[in-house]
């Protein structure tokens, strides 16, 4: 704010201003500070996930490691699950009743508690939620769906 200083001239009367406005030099524009900073908050947040990267790790071999299950899980909706309401898992045919419980028995002794899930097209989303939930109430962590890619590219 521009300070307001009077003038004494012996008492007499002024010519021209009565007033002298001086104005402080302290003052900063910090306009041009945010701009810069807002430009370089930008630049960090868009270069930082590009900088993390994974460790190169040779790892060791064993003889006596034990082999890992990773023989992923199929859950596959058939076309007419509206109507006969089975599923399979892997090869095995069961009835959605009983989905819950034989899904807890395929994951119990695996590590990894995930799971494919294979539909046809004509599936309803009310069926596949059905599914899901069944699914997730049987300890299942993470659900993958699984597709073709598109045809003619």
């Amino acid at each position: 704010m521009p300070k307001v200083q009077q003038t004494s001239n012996g008492g007499g009367r002024r010519r021209g201003r009565g007033a002298r406005v001086a104005t402080s030099l302290a003052e900063i524009n910090v306009v041009p500070l945010v701009d810069v900073m807002l430009v370089l908050l930008v630049i960090f947040m868009v270069t930082a996930p590009m900088m993390q990267q994974g460790l190169n790790v040779n790892l060791p071999q064993s003889r006596r490691a034990d082999r890992l299950n990773a023989q992923p899980i199929y859950v596959t909706i058939p076309a007419d699950f509206a109507q006969r309401r089975f599923v399979q898992i892997g090869e095995e045919q069961i009835r959605f009743e009983v989905l819950s419980e034989r899904v807890r028995q395929v994951i119990l002794p695996r590590e990894d508690k995930s799971l494919f899930v294979r539909m046809d097209a004509a599936v309803t989303a009310q069926d596949f939620y059905s599914v899901f939930d069944e699914l997730k109430r049987a300890g299942v962590d993470k659900v993958a769906l699984a597709s073709r890619p598109k045809e003619g590219r």
